[in-house]
C-alpha cells in the first residue's frame, strides 16, 4: 500500500476513482485501499483486518492491493460468515 494519499491531488497526477458513491482523487500508483484509506479511514482499518472486503461496481471482489486506474468504483461491504 502506498503511504501517500490525499484528497486534494488534481490535475495529470492525479486518478479520480470512487468508493461507496463518493469520489476522492488519489495519487497515481495508488492502490485500491488507498482510496478507501483516503475516504473512510475506520473503514480501510476494517478492511485491512479482514472484517470488510471490497468490491468492483458490480459486486465482484476485488484485491484491496489492485493498482488503480481512474473511474474505477468500488463499494466496501462486510464479510459474511458462510453458512454451515
Amino acid at each position: 500500500m502506498s503511504d501517500v494519499v490525499s484528497t486534494t491531488v488534481s490535475g495529470p497526477d492525479a486518478l479520480r476513482v470512487y468508493v461507496n458513491e463518493r469520489g476522492v482523487s488519489v495519487p497515481h500508483g495508488s492502490v485500491a485501499s488507498d482510496a478507501v484509506r483516503a475516504l473512510f479511514p475506520d473503514l480501510a482499518a476494517e478492511l485491512d483486518a479482514g472484517r470488510q472486503q471490497l468490491t468492483d461496481s458490480r459486486g465482484l471482489p476485488v484485491e484491496a492491493s489492485q493498482p488503480l486506474v481512474g473511474g474505477a468504483i468500488f463499494r466496501v461491504i462486510p464479510v459474511r460468515e458462510p453458512l454451515r
